[in-house]
């Protein structure tokens, strides 16, 4: 008789003292039939209500407890704080999942490491397609494969790998560790079925009941699917025990309310449970005292099996709607974030639509898409239903406005290829000049080179630093050579300008010694000896205007005409411009001359005008002097014409000559 109940155990058997089976009570739940009870009464449909809710709750507690005893590791998870993921970085996450992988038990992190893994591999993939979208926006006509290797992803694979692999070892080992408490497990309970035996002296019978509920107290966990139907069957045999056989009635009555006060104890202590301010906690601590009345207190009387089952049940399902309530506003918050992020998306769509045709206003742009990135990635979780869609509205946001903004870049990418290829050319030039010796000739087509790589705009990102750097070795090698020569001229003018000193000194010792064409080959002497030594600083070029007015005064005292003593000083002039290299300084002396020689022109062409007014006058003698008088002036005015021109043409020579 006893083995038939065992193996078909009815409700009523099973509902007291919470010693159910949850899946016999969910087949035998009465459920209402819309064809059958239309008319019945509200009271009673309150009721059934009530007690789906209260069998509900209980459900989830056992359903807990049932996998918690099939894995101990299990147990005290939720001591770890489950972090919201998703508002994490990459980087974050990666430290979070290295942190619970070496520090925590395999099976207390397996739902971290598995949000972790959501929330890291969403971005990632998010990452990825981004810099795929940028490498065909940069080379759109390439049929090279996409790559990018992403450092941070290598980490992440390597950790989660060992938490897999430590995961693998702990199921393999946990397996054979339940099957064998199992076998154990259901040996103790053929035992029990055993000790109902009325020839066998009752002192020995307790004894063997005693040992083995101590075997079934360290048998260990068994598989989650077996676990409320061994529970059961145990649990019904010892029940059995104490009810049907004649056992040491004071010694049971002891044992029942012994077994009473503890499980008043608990709930007493699920009343104080109620007022916990941290509903999760407290519910967490709901299920060990469940996983405690089940697993190790002992049956009570019958008397108080329902009434007190019944008040633990009922304090269950009061914790059970606190924390629904609890849901409902997590639920609440999901919703909220869940606006936030479409708003953020609304926002992205937006910022795609708005067209901007400068480098400076597109990276305002994309430092406003950063920010709502950033925000979207930092707001917490939305309703589970909507997360995908929430997450592909969001990527497809983002990868419109990345290729509205590539195509911008597209536009300018031809124009900075352009600007390559000239930066290109002014390397390959200046690397053709730089060893150059003609300094005087190369210098300022480097000058020209360095103002016309200024004017050429911006290149591609990634040749800017090489061909800037190939540019600036280029000019810098030539630099450095004309600051070398300009040093050793430097040298060599200074000497020339102390013997260019001392030969003043000398020189304003000499005399002429009236013989004309003497003096003048002396004078034409000093100044071919005042030539041969060289150029002076360029601060120190006073000395040549020292050295021009002893000539000046040579000059005058030789009985020269005034245009041969003019043109042998304008010579000596010549030649310390043509010496100077200064073109400028040539081309306005070329200009003065040319103005001089239009002055002249004019004042002759005024004064013969002039001759023609005096000659029709009717006092001859007085024209006559006034006349004369003018072509004296005419005459002195062509002598000077004649001496520009003539400079005029020396000057031009010296230009053909260069």
């Amino acid at each position: 008789m006893l083995e038939e109940m065992n193996d078909n155990l009815s409700p009523k058997n099973n509902e007291t003292d919470g010693n159910l089976a949850t899946d016999v009570q969910a087949d035998n739940q009465a459920t209402p039939n819309p064809e059958t009870n239309d008319a019945a009464p509200s009271a009673e449909n309150d009721e059934a209500a009530e007690s789906l809710k209260k069998q509900k709750a209980l459900s989830e507690i056992e359903a807990s407890n049932a996998e918690e005893h099939e894995d101990e590791t299990l147990k005290g998870r939720h001591e770890i704080p489950m972090r919201d993921y998703e508002t994490l970085s990459m980087e974050v996450l990666v430290e979070e999942l290295q942190k619970l992988v070496f520090n925590e038990k395999v099976m207390s992190i397996r739902d971290h490491v598995e949000e972790i893994k959501k929330a890291f591999l969403s971005k990632y993939n998010h990452f990825i397609e981004e810099k795929r979208e940028e490498f065909l926006a940069d080379n759109p006509n390439t049929t090279e494969e996409f790559e990018y290797h992403l450092p941070l992803k290598n980490k992440f694979d390597q950790f989660y790998t060992l938490y897999r692999d430590n995961k693998n070892v702990h199921f393999k080992n946990l397996q054979n560790s339940l099957k064998a408490n199992l076998e154990n497990r259901l040996a103790i309970v053929e035992e029990l079925k055993e000790l109902i035996n009325p020839n066998e002296n009752i002192k020995d019978t307790l004894k063997h009941f005693n040992e083995l509920r101590e075997r079934w107290k360290n048998a260990g966990p068994i598989p989650k699917d077996k676990y409320n139907h061994v529970w059961n069957n145990y649990h019904f045999h010892v029940e059995n025990f104490y009810d049907y056989l004649h056992l040491d009635r004071e010694a049971r009555d002891l044992d029942f309310k012994h077994n009473l006060e503890q499980k008043q104890k608990i709930i007493s202590r699920v009343e104080e449970l109620l007022q916990e301010v941290d509903v999760n906690k407290a519910f967490r601590e709901l299920q060990d005292l469940h996983r405690i009345w089940k697993e190790e207190i002992g049956p009570v009387s019958k008397e108080y099996r329902d009434e007190i089952w019944n008040q633990f049940s009922d304090l269950t399902k009061k914790m059970h709607d606190k924390r629904e309530v609890l849901f409902e506003k997590m639920r609440g918050t999901e919703q909220e974030n869940l606006e936030k992020k479409n708003a953020i998306i609304a926002q992205i769509e937006e910022l795609a639509t708005i067209k901007v045709n400068a480098h400076s206003q597109w990276l305002v742009q994309i430092e406003k898409v950063e920010a709502l990135r950033e925000a979207f990635f930092s707001t917490g979780k939305v309703p589970a239903d909507v997360n995908e869609a929430t997450w592909a509205a969001f990527k497809t946001a983002v990868r419109n406005f990345n290729a509205f903004k590539n195509a911008f870049y597209k536009d300018i990418k031809k124009e900075q290829n352009e600007n390559l290829n000239k930066k290109n050319a002014l390397v390959a030039k200046a690397n053709e000049l730089k060893d150059s010796e003609d300094f005087a000739a190369t210098t300022p087509i480097m000058k020209q080179i360095q103002e016309d790589w200024k004017k050429i705009g911006h290149v591609p990102r990634k040749y800017s630093d090489k061909v800037w750097a190939e540019f600036k070795d280029a000019c810098n090698h030539y630099f450095d050579r004309l600051k070398e020569q300009k040093n050793e001229h430097l040298a060599e003018e200074m000497e020339a300008f102390d013997k260019k000193k001392a030969y003043l000194e000398s020189i304003k010792e000499f005399q002429l010694i009236g013989d004309h064409k003497t003096d003048l080959d002396a004078i034409k002497q000093h100044i071919e000896n005042w030539k041969s030594i060289g150029k002076v600083p360029f601060t120190r070029r006073h000395i040549e205007g020292k050295f021009n007015k002893i000539l000046d005064a040579l000059f005058d005292k030789l009985s020269l005409s005034k245009k041969d003593s003019d043109m042998m000083r304008f010579a000596n002039k010549l030649e310390n411009l043509s010496e100077s290299h200064d073109n400028r300084k040539l081309e306005n002396e070329k200009i003065f001359i040319i103005r001089k020689i239009e002055e002249v022109q004019n004042e002759i062409f005024q004064l013969e005008n002039n001759i023609q007014f005096f000659a029709n006058t009717k006092n001859s003698k007085k024209e006559n002097s006034i006349v004369t008088e003018v072509r004296k002036n005419i005459a002195i005015h062509k002598e000077s014409l004649d001496t520009w021109k003539e400079k005029l043409k020396q000057l031009r020579n010296l230009g053909q000559e260069e």
